[in-house]
């Protein structure tokens, strides 16, 4: 049975919203966090394994220092205080997919803590959402549920466990209670996402790929009636692996709390699902609180200890964070702030930097990546990375543009047979024999019959009305099969018309 809600409007005008996010990011460590089995996105299940990944008896774990390296990293990327001293802890649950019964994570010892981001919003406004703490903790495994709709548990014949994600090194970051956001919550929370995923990956510690669940997070909500008033009570929404999804399930939470509270009705504590298909969430279980895991230090790891010497070191190992980043590469590319939203919104600042790398300028590298390939990603429903075309291809066709050897039409169809596989652009242009026409003599028989085939619009031109000039130039390009360099026919086509 579908929940009432309430309009989003009435909602966020009529309560006050609390929110709350804790993301889950997979580190791209080789191995696991405490024991030598490799990683591997997508290999044959239950093939990445140890015994300790297991959590067989008499196993021991053992720390991965990169994953530590990594935290740390993260840390200070999160203005977080770095713990001199944080602690592994036992955080007890049955789960199938949790080998051992409990996680092994971090509690009360976090080795990040108080720390914030701040977040742009699309109209340039920034927000700082506050941290609580970033610690290191291990995955559990995966379920899947085989025979109920859409892989989901209900109606399933049977469940598989695949035990290979089972301890892959996670950095769980969890913020304070976000306040003050009002009906711009869910827009907050997809930029805040969206600039975790951006300094991940270019501190180059996780591959913060959503689809692939390395990174997803577990979204809080709740309402109260004014800002002074208490914290009502939240509901929680796990594993939301989509910046839209994130997003959706915020106003959707606010809009089922607040038709709930509006009938004077109690929120209960609970995690919930988020439905991509009908766009709402579901009840799961009453949520549990902090007691209800046990928490207590794992005998088996003894506490890290972080100086403040290393600290500095990988302080020195610290890149360009994206928000500057991207502010350089603004103004070096002259570019305005709509523009490079625009850039951003396609996911496209890595590979216009990496093709003005390799040789084109940024104006003709964002054309093509916001243009003509953005169409094709569209078309195949895939992301412009995914696509079969390399940055340093688009500069090569860009180069070609610039020699004088291609115009835009031939560019146009060097890039096509790039993506259907042709070859590289230079492979593409010879297998085709594509070259702009340089034959004057040639250009002018074929301006000669364009005039003859067009009398009316070349009247209009002798004339001085220079509006219907585009139906010469096209016949002249359909006739050279768009080899013709589009400024030498005009060239000829001005000099006809004026003798």
């Amino acid at each position: 049975m579908a929940e009432k809600l309430m309009k989003y409007a009435d909602a966020t005008k009529k309560y006050d919203v609390v929110f709350g996010l804790e993301t889950h990011v997979e580190l791209s460590t080789n191995t696991k966090l405490f024991c030598p089995a490799h990683i591997e996105f997508g290999g044959e299940p239950n093939t990445q394994l140890t015994p300790v990944s297991l959590g067989l008896p008499g196993s021991l774990p053992v720390v991965n220092k990169a994953a530590v390296d990594y935290a740390i990293k993260l840390g200070l990327a999160l203005h977080c205080e770095i713990n001199e001293w944080s602690q592994f802890a036992r955080k007890n649950y049955f789960y199938p997919d949790m080998p051992r019964d409990y996680q092994i994570s971090q509690y009360d010892k976090p080795t990040n803590g108080n720390g914030y981001l701040d977040v742009e919003l699309e109209d340039g406004t920034v927000f700082r959402v506050p941290i609580e703490r970033a610690h290191i903790e291990d995955d559990a495994g995966k379920n899947t549920h085989v025979g109920g709709a859409d892989g989901r548990i209900e109606g399933a014949d049977h469940s598989l466990v695949d035990y290979n994600r089972a301890g892959v090194p996670l950095i769980e970051i969890v913020t304070k209670p976000i306040e003050g956001a009002g009906d711009r919550a869910p827009e907050i929370a997809g930029a805040y996402m969206r600039a975790i995923r951006d300094i991940v990956r270019a501190l180059n510690i996780s591959h913060a790929r959503m689809e692939q669940g390395n990174m997803r997070a577990d979204v809080n909500v709740s309402l109260r009636p004014s800002a002074d008033a208490p914290y009502g009570t939240r509901s929680e929404t796990k594993n939301v692996n989509s910046f839209r999804g994130i997003e959706k399930t915020i106003q959707y939470e606010i809009r089922r709390q607040a038709a709930r509270l509006d009938e004077g009705k109690d929120i209960l504590q609970e995690t919930r699902h988020w439905d991509e298909a009908t766009q709402t969430t579901a009840g799961g279980r009453v949520k549990s609180d902090a007691d209800d895991y046990r928490y207590f230090p794992d005998p088996d790891l003894v506490m890290l200890h972080i100086t403040k010497e290393h600290i500095e070191e990988i302080k020195a190992q610290m890149p360009e964070m994206p928000r500057e980043r991207r502010n350089r590469l603004k103004t070096e590319w002259g570019l305005t702030d709509l523009q490079m939203r625009d850039i951003l919104n396609a996911d496209a600042l890595d590979l216009i930097e990496e093709t003005v790398k390799a040789g084109a300028k940024a104006a003709g590298a964002r054309k093509w990546w916001l243009g003509e390939l953005s169409r094709a990603a569209n078309a195949k429903g895939v992301s412009l990375e995914e696509l079969p075309i390399t940055p340093a291809d688009v500069a090569e066709v860009e180069k070609l543009i610039a020699s004088g050897k291609l115009n835009d039409k031939l560019a146009k169809q060097t890039v096509e047979g790039v993506l259907k596989g042709e070859g590289t652009p230079d492979e593409v242009v010879k297998k085709h024999g594509y070259k702009i026409v340089e034959d004057n003599g040639a250009i002018e028989a074929a301006v000669d019959a364009a005039f003859e085939a067009n009398p009316d619009v070349v009247e209009k031109l002798k004339s001085g009305n220079m509006k219907p000039m585009g139906v010469i130039i096209g016949a002249v390009m359909k006739a050279t099969r768009g080899q013709a360099d589009a400024k030498a026919v005009t060239k000829v086509v001005m000099g006809k018309i004026k003798s």
